[in-house]
């Protein structure tokens, strides 16, 4: 009873906030100052009256807005998004295509920023004050404040073109087919900017963990063990990850939803072909369709991680879980 109206409950959640998402993009969409078929011809445009009224015709711009978004919702429903203006092709093949580079990117990025801002946190909350301490709290302030797009073209500048380590940019080695391309290619083309959009991640998580591990360490259940002649890695083990698990996770999840826009910033400075470099071509090019599409699909990726955060949470401190029953 209690896993279905949980299910039931986010299962609402969802409806509401993709019906939000959809209404409010569309919207903002349709306010914009360029003409989308102005667009969609060029900028050395010579077409005629007559064949710019057949393009407005052909994707639907010649339409009322209340109109054409019933009709691209109700398609949507349908599992058709329409055809994309700048690619010329369904929407649902180039989220398929884009969606897969970005999710790996995502991925681990998110994965690296989890691992090692814990454990750099836990180094600096261990010795506070001394020099890896002051050396890691200085590099996480700057790299916390400092813009994704400016980290990125600094990496390009001295990983990639002083002193070649890697690759300039894209996700694999131009002028290779997906089918010839590597394992091992993949993850060299993958590594730097996934590194750049972990940056600020692993910042945050690193200050707030250290913050948490020093007030932990000078707790009197820890002091007690100390002086029960426990060893740092038991004191470890059983007093400190628990405690500072459920924050760090807590600030891991929450990142998810700066994590999309950051790797719209880190695809376009490595030319990286996922859904963030796809949002800028779209926004540029008036892709209506596009657009419309990724807003839904990343307003999904964030309900989702919220999701995976709230059963998590269960996981690690089951507090929550009974906490949550207790209303039922």
């Amino acid at each position: 009873m209690r896993l279905t109206s949980f299910c039931l409950e986010n299962l609402l959640r969802l409806v509401l906030l993709l019906a939000a998402a959809s209404v409010i993009t569309f919207a903002l969409v349709s306010a914009a100052p360029i003409d989308p078929v102005q667009a969609y011809a060029g900028p050395e445009n010579k077409l005629s009256p007559e064949q710019l009224a057949l393009i407005a015709e052909r994707w639907g711009f010649d339409k009322p807005a209340p109109e054409r978004y019933l009709m691209w919702i109700t398609s949507l429903l349908q599992g058709d998004g329409g055809i994309s203006v700048i690619f010329q092709r369904p929407v649902t093949e180039v989220l398929a295509e884009r969606a897969s580079a970005s999710l790996l990117l995502m991925a681990t990025s998110w994965i690296l920023s989890g691992v090692l801002g814990f454990v750099s946190g836990i180094v600096c909350g261990l010795k506070p004050g001394s020099l890896a301490d002051k050396l890691i709290k200085a590099v996480c302030v700057v790299l916390a404040a400092a813009p994704t797009f400016w980290i990125g073209l600094l990496a390009l500048s001295i990983f990639s073109v002083a002193l070649g380590w890697f690759p300039m940019g894209h996700a694999a080695p131009v002028g290779l087919t997906p089918d010839e391309v590597t394992i091992s290619q993949r993850l060299h083309h993958l590594f730097l900017p996934a590194l750049v959009l972990s940056v600020s991640g692993i910042a945050n998580i690193t200050l707030q963990t250290r913050e948490k591990t020093i007030e932990i360490m000078q707790s009197d259940p820890v002091v007690f063990a100390i002086a029960r002649g426990e060893s740092k890695f038991q004191i470890i083990r059983r007093h400190l990850l628990r405690h500072i698990a459920l924050p760090a996770v807590t600030l891991q999840f929450a990142s998810i939803s700066e994590l999309f826009g950051g790797s719209v910033l880190a695809e376009q400075v490595f030319s990286y072909p996922g859904l963030g470099n796809a949002t800028v071509n779209a926004a540029l090019n008036v892709d209506v369709p596009l657009l419309l599409a990724i807003a839904m699909v990343s307003a999904l990726f964030v309900f989702g991680g919220n999701l995976a955060a709230n059963i998590f949470y269960g996981v690690i401190d089951p507090r929550i879980k009974r906490g949550y029953d207790s209303h039922d």
